[in-house]
């Protein structure tokens, strides 16, 4: 690709995204485009791809005409900082249109989730519920072109090696398995298909699922079912363990403890006053759990019985306040087993698992 058809490429991405201006040699810190370094990302893409025996026709088809998209730089400088309550994510994660349509995709595709489990013994409710979470159960419309969305994180600087390496993983899949690499779309951070791979991921897990001999976890729902049961499989996925149990703690229960971090057996945080939100107690069973609960909003609980204790006595000194009689209520959480911690490492946040293991209780 020459470097005029490289600066028209851009200049008509700039007529379509409307794209800062674009001046050869600018800073690009400053917002200005620095079009040699663009080229020589596209140059260090095409020989480090060549070094990897990627074949010339997929090298030739990432590099003809790519573009720069300044709403993906936007997106990975301005990630919103995690602010939902537990309750107010699972409102948004496991409503209810999420669960009729599981119900359905579960009448659906009886057959082929039971040849998951079979396979890998990963349940249909559990496929189902992150099929759920990751696409809307493939009702999700990609919206960008990978190789654009890889060069562009590439251009942006932050995270160049990590994006690189997702990009070559990209055309290594398309090499092998036949794919058009220019019809391939997904997130702004590179993530496709029914289940929101990353290439590297599914260069890893990808399984066939349909057997066509390829793996195409966008257009078969049967690749993308088998490949998110061995990625779950592979990471030790449990079929006879829960994922978490719900529970309440003593209004005065150490907040510390409750970030999933601690782990101590059933009938410790039995003695410690954790119950099931009957009342009864937790089962008598050789098992670790960790506690996971909203602690921002337990504190925020706490301060406004505080607030309310001074306010009722009318104190002016907040020293007089005896807290420890303010009333508060108890505090639920839960108990999190081993397949939270598997999910975790599909998704690192404790909210997501949560969501995950409530989705899968509601669609068993």
């Amino acid at each position: 690709m020459t470097r005029g058809n490289v600066i028209a490429r851009l200049f008509g991405v700039a007529l379509l995204f409307f794209v800062v201006p674009i001046t050869v040699r600018a800073n690009a810190d400053r917002g200005l485009f620095d079009i040699d370094r663009w080229y020589s990302i596209i140059e260090d893409v095409r020989i480090n791809a060549a070094a990897q025996n990627i074949s010339k026709e997929t090298i030739d088809a990432t590099l003809r005409s790519p573009a720069f998209i300044p709403s993906i730089v936007k997106s990975d400088r301005n990630q919103a900082e995690f602010k939902l309550t537990l309750d107010g994510y699972l409102a948004r994660t496991v409503n209810s249109r999420r669960i009729a349509n599981g119900k359905e995709m579960r009448k659906t595709y009886p057959t082929l989730l039971g040849r998951v489990e079979e396979k890998y013994g990963v349940q249909p409710h559990v496929i189902l519920a992150f099929w759920g979470l990751e696409s809307n159960y493939g009702s999700y419309k990609a919206a960008h072109k990978l190789t654009d969305a890889f060069m562009t994180l590439m251009y942006e600087g932050r995270r160049k090696t990590f994006f690189e390496k997702q990009l070559l993983a990209l055309m290594k899949i398309a090499d092998k398995n036949n794919l058009d690499i220019n019809d391939i779309y997904g997130s702004w951070a590179g993530a496709m298909g029914h289940f929101q791979f990353i290439p590297t991921t599914l260069a890893q897990y990808g399984a066939d699922g349909n057997g066509d001999g390829k793996i195409d976890i966008i257009h078969s729902v049967g690749d993308a079912m088998f490949s998110a049961g061995n990625y779950l499989n592979k990471l030790g996925w449990n079929p006879n363990e829960k994922i978490v149990r719900k529970v309440v703690l003593p209004a005065d229960f150490d907040v510390s403890l409750l970030d999933g971090k601690t782990k101590k057996s059933l009938y410790e945080w039995s003695m410690m006053g954790v119950v099931n939100p009957d009342g009864t107690r937790l089962p008598n069973v050789d098992m670790l759990a960790g506690l996971v609960a909203d602690v921002n909003t337990i504190n925020e609980v706490r301060a406004a019985a505080i607030a309310h204790a001074a306010s009722q006595t009318q104190s002016i000194d907040p020293n007089a306040i005896d807290t420890d009689v303010a009333p508060q209520p108890v505090i639920e959480a839960y108990l999190t087993y081993p397949n939270f911690y598997r999910i975790k490492r599909w998704n690192s946040s404790n909210w997501y698992a949560i969501a995950i293991a409530t989705l899968a209780d509601e669609l068993k």
